[in-house]
Protein backbone atom coordinates (compact mmCIF):
# COMPACT_ATOMS: atom_id res chain seq x y z
CA UNK A 1 0.00 0.00 0.00
CA UNK A 2 1.62 3.15 -0.73
CA UNK A 3 -0.65 6.31 0.70
CA UNK A 4 -3.71 4.25 1.37
CA UNK A 5 -3.69 2.78 -2.06
CA UNK A 6 -3.94 -0.88 -2.65
CA UNK A 7 -1.64 -2.31 -4.95
CA UNK A 8 -1.97 -5.67 -6.50
CA UNK A 9 1.25 -6.85 -8.92
CA UNK A 10 0.52 -9.64 -12.15
CA UNK A 11 2.99 -11.54 -13.14
CA UNK A 12 2.05 -13.85 -16.95
CA UNK A 13 3.79 -17.10 -16.69
CA UNK A 14 1.99 -19.17 -19.78
CA UNK A 15 3.17 -22.02 -20.28
CA UNK A 16 4.00 -22.37 -23.94
CA UNK A 17 7.09 -20.63 -25.58
CA UNK A 18 8.46 -20.79 -28.82
CA UNK A 19 11.73 -19.29 -28.21
CA UNK A 20 13.13 -21.12 -24.96
CA UNK A 21 11.05 -24.24 -23.91
CA UNK A 22 9.52 -23.92 -20.35
CA UNK A 23 11.78 -20.39 -20.01
CA UNK A 24 9.22 -19.28 -17.23
CA UNK A 25 10.59 -22.15 -15.03
CA UNK A 26 13.91 -22.30 -16.77
CA UNK A 27 16.36 -22.36 -13.74
CA UNK A 28 18.33 -19.23 -14.15
CA UNK A 29 21.52 -18.65 -11.51
CA UNK A 30 20.39 -21.47 -9.50
CA UNK A 31 16.43 -20.41 -9.28
CA UNK A 32 13.54 -21.22 -11.81
CA UNK A 33 13.06 -17.60 -13.88
CA UNK A 34 9.75 -17.06 -12.30
CA UNK A 35 11.75 -16.58 -8.73
CA UNK A 36 13.22 -13.46 -9.66
CA UNK A 37 10.13 -11.42 -10.19
CA UNK A 38 8.55 -13.06 -7.38
CA UNK A 39 10.90 -12.29 -4.80
CA UNK A 40 11.54 -8.07 -6.25
CA UNK A 41 7.74 -8.21 -5.08
CA UNK A 42 7.84 -9.83 -1.97
CA UNK A 43 11.14 -7.43 -0.95
CA UNK A 44 9.01 -4.77 -2.39
CA UNK A 45 7.46 -2.29 0.51
CA UNK A 46 4.30 -1.57 -1.06
CA UNK A 47 3.39 -4.71 -2.84
CA UNK A 48 -0.46 -5.99 -1.26
CA UNK A 49 -0.85 -9.13 -3.37
CA UNK A 50 1.45 -11.22 -5.96
CA UNK A 51 -0.64 -13.18 -8.46
CA UNK A 52 0.54 -15.32 -10.94
CA UNK A 53 -1.54 -15.77 -14.20
CA UNK A 54 -0.82 -19.11 -15.57
CA UNK A 55 -2.54 -22.32 -17.66
CA UNK A 56 -0.03 -24.35 -16.03
CA UNK A 57 -0.51 -26.54 -13.03
CA UNK A 58 3.40 -27.13 -12.55
CA UNK A 59 3.87 -23.03 -13.08
CA UNK A 60 1.44 -22.39 -10.61
CA UNK A 61 2.96 -24.99 -7.99
CA UNK A 62 6.43 -23.63 -8.54
CA UNK A 63 5.22 -19.69 -8.18
CA UNK A 64 3.10 -20.48 -5.05
CA UNK A 65 6.18 -22.54 -3.41
CA UNK A 66 7.91 -19.06 -3.37
CA UNK A 67 4.96 -17.20 -2.26
CA UNK A 68 3.02 -15.63 -5.06
CA UNK A 69 -0.70 -16.28 -4.96
CA UNK A 70 -2.12 -18.81 -7.61
CA UNK A 71 -5.87 -18.81 -6.92
CA UNK A 72 -6.83 -20.29 -10.71
CA UNK A 73 -5.51 -21.52 -13.72
CA UNK A 74 -5.58 -19.16 -17.00
CA UNK A 75 -8.51 -19.96 -19.38
CA UNK A 76 -6.45 -21.64 -22.86
CA UNK A 77 -8.44 -18.93 -24.55
CA UNK A 78 -6.01 -16.56 -23.08
CA UNK A 79 -2.73 -18.30 -22.81
CA UNK A 80 -2.11 -18.67 -26.24
CA UNK A 81 0.54 -16.54 -27.95
CA UNK A 82 -1.43 -14.64 -29.75
CA UNK A 83 -3.26 -13.45 -26.09
CA UNK A 84 -2.67 -9.66 -24.80
CA UNK A 85 -1.85 -8.73 -22.04
CA UNK A 86 -4.95 -6.64 -21.17
CA UNK A 87 -6.90 -9.84 -20.95
CA UNK A 88 -4.93 -11.51 -18.81
CA UNK A 89 -4.73 -8.50 -16.28
CA UNK A 90 -8.93 -8.30 -17.50
CA UNK A 91 -9.52 -11.76 -16.38
CA UNK A 92 -7.36 -11.72 -13.33
CA UNK A 93 -8.79 -8.53 -11.87
CA UNK A 94 -12.60 -9.79 -12.72
CA UNK A 95 -11.34 -12.64 -10.24
CA UNK A 96 -10.85 -10.73 -7.80
CA UNK A 97 -13.56 -8.87 -7.47
CA UNK A 98 -15.69 -11.72 -7.49
CA UNK A 99 -13.76 -12.41 -4.43
CA UNK A 100 -14.58 -8.82 -2.92
CA UNK A 101 -10.70 -7.41 -3.24
CA UNK A 102 -10.44 -4.50 -4.62
CA UNK A 103 -6.89 -2.07 -5.63
CA UNK A 104 -6.31 1.11 -6.59
CA UNK A 105 -2.86 0.58 -8.45
CA UNK A 106 -1.55 -2.58 -10.78
CA UNK A 107 1.81 -3.47 -11.31
CA UNK A 108 2.38 -5.90 -14.48
CA UNK A 109 6.00 -7.96 -13.59
CA UNK A 110 7.08 -10.48 -16.79
CA UNK A 111 9.17 -12.86 -15.48
CA UNK A 112 11.17 -12.26 -18.77
CA UNK A 113 12.28 -9.46 -17.24
CA UNK A 114 14.18 -10.51 -14.15
CA UNK A 115 16.82 -8.19 -13.75
CA UNK A 116 13.97 -5.85 -12.07
CA UNK A 117 14.71 -4.96 -8.56
CA UNK A 118 12.41 -4.12 -5.19
CA UNK A 119 14.23 -0.65 -5.20
CA UNK A 120 13.67 -0.46 -9.43
CA UNK A 121 9.75 -1.02 -8.07
CA UNK A 122 9.10 1.22 -4.93
CA UNK A 123 11.31 3.94 -6.74
CA UNK A 124 8.30 3.59 -9.90
CA UNK A 125 5.24 3.33 -7.57
CA UNK A 126 6.78 6.48 -5.79
CA UNK A 127 7.31 8.30 -9.12
CA UNK A 128 3.55 7.27 -10.11
CA UNK A 129 1.94 8.59 -7.22
CA UNK A 130 3.11 11.76 -6.31
CA UNK A 131 2.85 12.92 -10.32
CA UNK A 132 -0.67 13.99 -10.02
CA UNK A 133 -0.63 14.25 -13.68
CA UNK A 134 -0.14 10.72 -14.61
CA UNK A 135 -2.18 7.83 -14.87
CA UNK A 136 0.38 5.14 -15.74
CA UNK A 137 4.42 4.60 -16.06
CA UNK A 138 6.10 2.21 -17.91
CA UNK A 139 9.71 1.53 -18.31
CA UNK A 140 12.08 2.50 -21.04
CA UNK A 141 15.54 2.05 -21.51
CA UNK A 142 17.82 4.51 -23.71
CA UNK A 143 18.36 3.71 -27.36
CA UNK A 144 21.83 3.60 -27.77
CA UNK A 145 23.14 0.79 -30.22
CA UNK A 146 20.07 0.58 -32.38
CA UNK A 147 19.41 4.32 -33.04
CA UNK A 148 17.42 4.82 -36.03
CA UNK A 149 20.40 7.15 -37.61
CA UNK A 150 22.47 3.71 -37.70
CA UNK A 151 19.88 1.79 -39.63
CA UNK A 152 19.88 0.81 -43.17
CA UNK A 153 17.77 -0.62 -45.84
CA UNK A 154 18.88 -3.11 -48.78
CA UNK A 155 17.83 -3.21 -51.93
CA UNK A 156 17.06 -5.58 -53.98
CA UNK A 157 20.82 -6.37 -54.69
CA UNK A 158 22.17 -6.38 -51.57
CA UNK A 159 23.32 -2.74 -51.87
CA UNK A 160 23.46 -0.72 -49.02
CA UNK A 161 20.58 2.29 -48.38
CA UNK A 162 20.48 4.60 -45.72
CA UNK A 163 17.09 4.67 -43.96
CA UNK A 164 17.26 8.00 -43.03
CA UNK A 165 18.18 10.69 -45.41
CA UNK A 166 21.92 10.24 -45.27
CA UNK A 167 24.10 8.13 -43.72
CA UNK A 168 27.25 10.07 -42.86
CA UNK A 169 29.08 7.72 -39.78
CA UNK A 170 27.58 10.15 -37.00
CA UNK A 171 29.09 10.70 -33.51
CA UNK A 172 26.46 8.84 -30.91
CA UNK A 173 27.52 11.14 -28.39
CA UNK A 174 26.26 13.96 -31.15
CA UNK A 175 22.62 12.18 -31.39
CA UNK A 176 19.81 13.47 -29.93
CA UNK A 177 18.23 10.15 -26.86
CA UNK A 178 15.50 8.39 -28.11
CA UNK A 179 14.23 5.71 -26.18
CA UNK A 180 11.97 1.96 -26.04
CA UNK A 181 9.90 0.08 -23.88
CA UNK A 182 12.28 -2.35 -22.42
CA UNK A 183 9.19 -4.30 -20.84
CA UNK A 184 11.02 -4.36 -17.19
CA UNK A 185 7.93 -2.53 -15.34
CA UNK A 186 4.21 -1.48 -16.40
CA UNK A 187 2.18 0.36 -13.32
CA UNK A 188 -0.98 1.80 -13.91
CA UNK A 189 -4.20 3.00 -11.72
CA UNK A 190 -6.92 0.09 -12.48
CA UNK A 191 -9.66 2.47 -13.61
CA UNK A 192 -7.78 4.53 -16.16
CA UNK A 193 -6.25 1.22 -17.21
CA UNK A 194 -9.86 -0.57 -17.79
CA UNK A 195 -10.89 2.10 -19.67
CA UNK A 196 -7.57 2.31 -21.83
CA UNK A 197 -6.96 -1.31 -22.15
CA UNK A 198 -3.68 -0.34 -22.38
CA UNK A 199 -0.39 0.75 -19.88
CA UNK A 200 0.21 3.04 -22.54
CA UNK A 201 -2.43 6.33 -21.58
CA UNK A 202 -2.03 9.79 -24.03
CA UNK A 203 -0.28 12.38 -21.85
CA UNK A 204 -0.54 10.72 -19.01
CA UNK A 205 2.19 7.85 -18.88
CA UNK A 206 5.71 8.44 -17.39
CA UNK A 207 8.89 7.11 -18.74
CA UNK A 208 10.51 5.49 -15.99
CA UNK A 209 14.15 4.77 -17.14
CA UNK A 210 15.92 1.42 -16.68
CA UNK A 211 19.77 1.12 -16.91
CA UNK A 212 20.96 -0.44 -20.19
CA UNK A 213 21.77 -4.06 -18.32
CA UNK A 214 18.37 -4.18 -16.74
CA UNK A 215 16.76 -3.45 -20.42
CA UNK A 216 17.46 -6.87 -21.28
CA UNK A 217 14.70 -9.23 -21.99
CA UNK A 218 14.87 -13.41 -22.27
CA UNK A 219 13.07 -14.38 -25.60
CA UNK A 220 15.91 -17.20 -26.57
CA UNK A 221 18.62 -18.97 -25.45
CA UNK A 222 21.29 -16.19 -26.22
CA UNK A 223 18.94 -13.92 -23.97
CA UNK A 224 19.16 -16.35 -21.24
CA UNK A 225 22.88 -16.63 -21.47
CA UNK A 226 23.29 -12.43 -21.72
CA UNK A 227 20.95 -12.03 -18.59
CA UNK A 228 22.64 -14.92 -16.33
CA UNK A 229 26.28 -13.73 -16.83
CA UNK A 230 24.57 -10.21 -15.41
CA UNK A 231 22.99 -12.06 -12.45
CA UNK A 232 26.43 -13.28 -12.17
CA UNK A 233 28.32 -10.32 -12.62
CA UNK A 234 26.06 -8.00 -10.39
CA UNK A 235 26.03 -11.23 -7.69
CA UNK A 236 22.25 -11.59 -7.66
CA UNK A 237 21.18 -13.36 -4.68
Amino acid sequence: MINKKKIVAIIPARAGSKGLKNKNIKIINKKPLIYWSINSLKKSKYIDKIIVSTDSKKIKDIAQSFGADTPFLRPKKISTDKAKSFDVIKHCLKFLKKQNENFDYIILLEPTSPLTTSFDIDNALRTLDKNKNADSLVSIAENINCHPTFNINLNNKGIIKPYLKKLDGPRRQDLSKLFFYCGNIYISKIKTLLKSKSFYQKDKTIGFKSNKWQSLEIDDIYDFIFVESVMKYKKYK
